[in-house]
């Protein structure tokens, strides 16, 4: 690989609260470390068709998968597929609607819950959750923290040149409370704060990083449809890659070529739009 890199994706998080309550993502922006965009999210905005579209470039419409109750092994290149062609290694710790995407479905939770596979085409190393039992009052989440510790403890064990991180707490919490309220303040900045020492540390190690979301959420805790509030979030870029103007609206299928650009991996003819890095 030319590059390494890890992509932390913070479910539902609409621009709003990226750019007021993040604070320690903000500083590295003032400071020139990291650069950020809006970028807006495929239709339907809803989770799965989302993580689909962040990792294979193309629509739902194309890929298939048109919500949550839609999740099945998908047949088109994604950036876990290609980087391995190339040789690089892969990691992934996220919710287990990737693993059924990109790597096997149905999602068994004894076979699948933790793997480590040197030999897969897609995730080599994955360590999943499955949010079980999820509902109003019962977020079912694991700790952020935990999760960042995983990441870097694949990164560093394992020498991934690709690694995903996805966390759903600040989604099911938007869920929940709804957005203009003290515990997503709270919740935004406490999660800015565990999230910045690891990329300092990812940095330190070599590793280029995004920061972003699968899609918003609107002031009523839903999203899946058109909108600012449901499609637009934040994308924050640490690396040394030239990028576009700070007012462009980037598009969701932007980010598989992006991330495969950055690698040095050569982009499947699926994946059209152009790189923004």
């Amino acid at each position: 690989m030319d590059t390494r890199l890890l992509l932390i994706i913070l479910d539902g998080v609409p621009w709003r609260n990226w750019r007021s309550l993040f604070g320690n993502l903000e500083g590295w922006v003032d400071s020139g470390e990291a650069r950020v965009w809006r970028m807006r999210s495929v239709l339907p905005s809803i989770s799965a068709s989302c993580y689909a579209s962040i990792h294979t470039g193309v629509t739902p419409a194309v890929h298939g998968s048109t919500g949550n109750a839609n999740v099945f092994r998908l047949s088109v290149p994604d950036i876990f597929s290609e980087v391995r062609k190339s040789g690089g290694k892969t990691g992934a710790v996220t919710h287990s609607f990737w693993s059924e995407f990109f790597n096997r479905a149905p999602f068994d939770p004894v076979r699948d819950i933790e793997y480590d596979e040197p030999d897969s085409a897609s995730i080599n190393h994955g360590r999943f959750h499955t949010m079980a039992g999820y509902g109003h009052a019962n977020q079912m989440t694991p700790s952020d923290a935990d999760l960042f510790a995983t990441l870097t403890m694949l990164s560093q064990r394992f020498g991934l040149d690709y690694g995903i991180l996805h966390t759903c707490t600040l989604d099911s919490m938007g869920h929940r409370f709804k957005h203009a309220c003290e515990e997503m303040d709270h919740a935004c900045a406490h999660m800015d704060e565990t999230l910045a020492p690891y990329i300092s540390r990812w940095r330190s190690a070599g590793y280029e990083v995004i920061v972003t979301a699968d899609h918003g959420q609107n002031d009523r805790g839903h999203h899946g449809g058109r909108g600012e509030e449901q499609q637009d979030f934040a994308l924050y870029y640490f690396g040394d890659a030239a990028g576009p103007d700070a007012d462009t609206l980037l598009r969701q299928t932007q980010l598989a070529p992006t991330i495969l650009n950055r690698l040095g991996v050569p982009i499947p003819q699926t994946m059209t739009d152009e790189p923004f890095l």
